[in-house]
C-alpha cells in the first residue's frame, strides 16, 4: 500500500512561488494517478490539479490555478511536484496529495483512496 507525504509548504508573499512535493513510500507511483487538493479555512477540500499514470500522463487543472500551477512527476524519485507561481492570498490553504491505482486522474475527492498529510501554504498580501 502506497503512503504519501506532502511537503514544501510555507509562507510566501503574493506573487511569489513555491514547489510542493508528494513523495511515495511503501511502494511506487507506477500505475497511480495523483491529485493535488487544497482546503482553506471554512471551505471544502477542492481538487486543483492531477496527473495520470504512465507515459501519457494527462494533466488537469482547476480554473482557479490554470496558467499559474504546473504538475509534474518524477517516477525515478517516486515524487510528484506542484509548481505554484504567481501566488495569491486566496491560495492560502492546507495542500494535500492523493493517489489512486488507475491510469486516469480526476479532480474529484472520491476518485482517490490514498491520502497524505497536508502541507500548509500561506500567501501574504
Amino acid at each position: 500500500e502506497v503512503q504519501l507525504q506532502a511537503s514544501g509548504g510555507g509562507l510566501v508573499q503574493a506573487g511569489g512561488s513555491l514547489r510542493l512535493s508528494c513523495a511515495a513510500s511503501g511502494g511506487t507511483f507506477d500505475g497511480y494517478a495523483i491529485g493535488w487538493f487544497r482546503e482553506a479555512p471554512g471551505k471544502t477540500r477542492e481538487g486543483i490539479s492531477c496527473i495520470g499514470s504512465g507515459g501519457d500522463a494527462t494533466t488537469y487543472y482547476a480554473e482557479s490555478v490554470k496558467g499559474r500551477f504546473t504538475i509534474s512527476s518524477d517516477y525515478a524519485k517516486n515524487t510528484v511536484y506542484l509548481q505554484m507561481n504567481s501566488l495569491k492570498p486566496e491560495d492560502t490553504a492546507d495542500y494535500y496529495c492523493a493517489a489512486v491505482l488507475f491510469p486516469r486522474c480526476h479532480l474529484g475527492r472520491s476518485w482517490y483512496n490514498y491520502w497524505g498529510q497536508g502541507t500548509q501554504v500561506t500567501v501574504s498580501s
